[in-house]
């Protein structure tokens, strides 16, 4: 005789499709902050070598590189001359023998040399957990800024609604003078800020644009990953975005002037790189003296980073 084998009914195809479900519901978190956690690693790998490469610049120039060119404005950032210490010597003799051997002068738009090397994305500037973008004619965007200070864009207030500026790593000194050696850090090299986290904007969005200008610093004075929006010189140039983090105006004022706060991708803060070349992590709760103290070279505060 014969017998029929029972299948499933479809009530038992039903619970174990739900039970599937549920697992991959309770696996998925899992999964996400494992990725997340691989991201964070390699982001506080490209601030760690970011780190290097400054302090091998400062031995051979006896000096940080300048934010920006003594002018203030607005091509050939930090990011070009640090192009030959993160193995990238080909891109800067690009960008630099455009013009003459001077990497700081006018370095504008379609130039053919300089676009070879602003629409390249490269690894090391950009942190994985973001999305890369290049919003303004195909020239992109990256994730790591230098330190300008506690008050506005460049460091080129010396106080902002109360705050002292205390000069920093990467800000103006004087009108013509931007550049820092290690030595003029008498904060300590350990307890300064020299590079931290930016998000990319969106559309024609200027942050994360670190090829240029005060795109290519950030300020403490807002908190990291604040709620309160940066402000970006003109309209044009901020896309205001404050559910992707990237809260912002566009329209400066004396008390509310040019200024990019620290912000990443990284729930609960960001990352940063230290004067002597380490990498923290700073949380958004941080005391905020003790944030705008961490941006100084010469405030002789006594806080310390957590």
């Amino acid at each position: 005789m014969v017998r029929k084998s029972r299948g499933f009914t479809l009530v038992e195809v039903l619970v174990v499709i739900a039970i599937i479900g549920v697992l991959v519901a309770m696996l998925l978190p899992a999964v996400q902050a494992a990725r997340e956690a691989a991201r964070r690693s390699s982001c506080a790998n490209n601030l760690k070598q970011l780190g290097i490469a400054m302090h091998n610049y400062h031995d051979i120039h006896k000096k940080l590189p300048p934010q920006v060119s003594a002018s203030g404005c607005c091509w050939g950032t930090w990011q070009v001359r640090i192009l030959p210490f993160i193995e990238q010597q080909a891109a800067f003799d690009l960008y630099r023998n455009l013009g003459g051997t001077d990497p700081t002068g006018p370095r504008y738009g379609a130039a053919p040399n300089t676009t070879n090397v602003t629409t390249k994305r490269f690894e090391m500037l950009t942190c994985p957990s973001d999305q890369p973008q290049a919003p303004l004619s195909g020239i992109t965007s990256h994730n790591y800024a230098v330190n300008v200070g506690n008050t506005n864009a460049y460091g080129s207030l010396a106080t902002l609604n109360g705050i002292t500026h205390g000069g920093a790593p990467f800000g103006r000194r004087s009108a013509t003078q931007w550049v820092w050696g290690l030595a003029d850090i008498l904060d300590g090299t350990s307890n300064t800020l020299m590079v931290g986290e930016v998000l990319q904007g969106r559309g024609s969005d200027l942050r994360g644009f670190t090829w240029w200008g005060d795109a290519s610093g950030f300020s403490t004075y807002l908190p990291p990953n604040a709620t309160a929006p940066d402000v970006v010189y003109t309209p044009g140039y901020c896309n205001n975005q404050p559910q992707l983090n990237l809260p912002c105006t566009g329209t400066p004022t004396t008390t509310n002037p040019s200024m990019y706060a620290s912000r990443s991708r990284h729930p609960g803060g960001v990352q940063v790189t230290l004067c002597d070349a380490s990498v923290r992590f700073v949380a958004n709760t941080i005391d905020i003296n003790v944030w705008r103290a961490s941006s100084t070279s010469e405030g002789r505060e006594a806080s310390q980073l957590p």
